[in-house]
């Protein structure tokens, strides 16, 4: 009996199928030594940004200064799409909420749906109507 290695380890990955794959893949913070809207920046940076990195080993940090300018944070994701948000005069906590915010989304623009629920059959109660059946008494 002969042994054959494999030729394929997996199939095609597909997102939900599997392993989970995180929609962003990095986060550019930008601060300002100088400025006082940074203030918060500065204090998320040395107190939460090396936790934070260190449990989201998956995403790629980088940290760079913007002298004069407001904070932001911007998210990259693998479809190609970029988000920024301004954290001017934010404290750490409310700046680790937009970094996580960042980090769920998905990376697409926001939907607006038009019809709420769509259904190919048609319901067998039919379409209620106050005028059908018999009123209650109160």
């Amino acid at each position: 009996m002969t042994v054959k290695a494999l030729t394929q380890i997996s199939s095609a990955g597909r997102n939900g199928v599997g392993a989970f794959v995180l929609q962003c893949k990095k986060l550019d913070i930008h601060y300002s030594d100088w400025a006082g809207s940074s203030r918060g920046m500065n204090g998320f940076i040395k107190s939460l940004l090396p936790k934070f990195a260190a449990a989201n080993p998956q995403i790629e940090f980088v940290v760079s200064p913007r002298p004069a300018k407001h904070p932001i944070l911007m998210g990259h994701y693998i479809n190609g799409r970029t988000k920024a948000i301004c954290v001017r005069n934010m404290e750490p906590l409310e700046i680790l909420k937009k970094a996580e915010l960042l980090r769920d989304a998905s990376g697409e623009k926001p939907q607006k749906f038009k019809k709420p629920v769509t259904s190919t059959n048609p319901s067998v109660r039919g379409v209620w109507s106050p005028y059908h059946g018999q009123g209650l008494v109160v």
